[in-house]
Parts: C-alpha cells; structure tokens; sequence
C-alpha cells in the first residue's frame, strides 16, 4: 500500500510541478555554475548507498570544502539562487524521481551522507534499517531550520552531533513505530502546512511526538524568532 502510494502520489505531483520544475531547471542552467542537478550519494534501505537528486544550490565541490557535509544558513559555498531554493524547499523536489525509482518513500527517515550517518547509534539504525528514507519526514519537519540552527557554530560536526543527532533519532524511533498510512498522510499536510504558517505547533498535531531536550529547545525558538522577526520586516 505504501509503495504504490508512493508512486501515484509521486507522478501526479511531478505532473502539477513540472510549471515549477522546468523554469528552475532553465534558470539554474544559465546560472551560477551551470549545473541544474546535484547529485550525492546517501544510505538507503538496508544501508544500501543511492544517488539522491537535488536542484544544484552550492558550488560543485562543496563536499571537499570547509563545512564538509553540515550546510548552515551562511555557508558561503551557497550559489545566490541557492538560498531561495533552500528556504522554500523546492531544492528537494527532484527527490520525487528518487520516490517513483523506489530508492526513497515520500514519508520516511530522512536520508543521511555516510559521515553524518556514521554520527547515529546502532540502536537508531536497528529501528530503521528496513525503512526507505523519505523526501520529508517528522525528523525533516522540526529540523526544517537545520541551516540556521547551526548557522554561527565554529564547530559544525561536533554541534551536530551535540544537538541535532539525539533528537532527530528519538523523531525517525517515533515514526518508525508509528509509521502508516495515516501517520504518512498527517505527515505530508504538516510538511505542506509549515511551507505556509513556519510557526505551527508541530506537537499539538502528532501525539507523542517527542519534544526537544531544553538546550535544543531554547536554540530552536531563537531560530524561530529570528526567522519571524525577518518575514515581518519584509512584509
């Protein structure tokens, strides 16, 4: 049931998206570097590397540069048109050939580079192992400020597995024992609910969804009104 809703779901938003998808394509062609698409290889299902596709939004070798594979808010390796396509997600929508390729579920654990995955316990991979990774996921939405959480670290690494790796595994635990097709449908209209309000209360949907422990807990709401505090300048 998954699988299958995971391919219908897929193809018919490429199909609406393609209006989106193509001008991207074009723009970025003729832009920065060049390149339309970046590709880098992430775990998959079974520990088994795949080929994830993004809209390229950093210089082509980022990877070898300082920062390593933890991108933050202020990278400098990020392209001008990169930032928009970061801060509205839409860098993420060729993934959507990863879900009808199978490589990737809409709603799953997110996919993670082999340094960073080497980061996480075995326990967190006992619980998802056998899950496809996913284009969003209850991980992906509370760390939709990922880059701006780490945006001042010295350290990016050591931060990231100091902040965001003991709580993203307890979020990818949770929906790994509560997965379905319900679980998956709340998931897709939170993710799409967020693009449009950033400050909805994730917890009040979810029930049970772990909460943040009180150092995480206090960087995420600075993030969150910094980020509010800039949208009302600009309206």
């Amino acid at each position: 049931m998954k699988r299958a809703f995971d391919i219908l779901a897929s193809a018919i938003a490429i199909l609406v998206l393609s209006p989106l998808l193509l001008p991207v394509m074009l723009a970025l062609r003729f832009s920065g570097e060049g390149e339309v698409f970046y590709r880098q290889q992430r775990i998959g299902r079974g520990g088994k590397p795949f080929s994830i596709l993004k809209f390229a939004t950093m210089l082509k070798d980022s990877p070898n540069m300082p920062g390593g594979d933890i991108t933050t808010g202020k990278d400098p390796r990020i392209l001008p048109m990169g930032k928009f396509l970061r801060d509205t997600k839409i860098n993420e929508l060729p993934q959507l050939f990863n879900v009808v390729r199978g490589e990737m579920s809409l709603i799953g654990p997110r996919p993670l580079t082999p340094r960073v995955s080497a980061m996480f316990p075995p326990e967190h991979w006992k619980a998802v192992n056998d899950m496809r990774p996913g284009l969003s996921g209850a991980g992906s939405i509370l760390f939709r400020n990922e880059e701006a959480l780490l945006a001042n670290s010295a350290d990016r690494m050591s931060d990231y597995a100091r902040l965001v790796v003991p709580y993203k595994s307890q979020l990818e635990k949770w929906y790994a024992k509560n997965s379905g097709l319900l679980t998956d449908l709340a998931l897709i209209a939170i993710t799409l609910a967020v693009i449009v309000r950033p400050q909805l209360d994730v917890h009040a949907l979810l029930k049970d969804l772990p909460r943040p422990p009180a150092d995480l807990a206090v960087e995420m709401a600075k993030v969150a009104k910094q980020q509010s505090n800039a949208r009302e300048m600009k309206a």
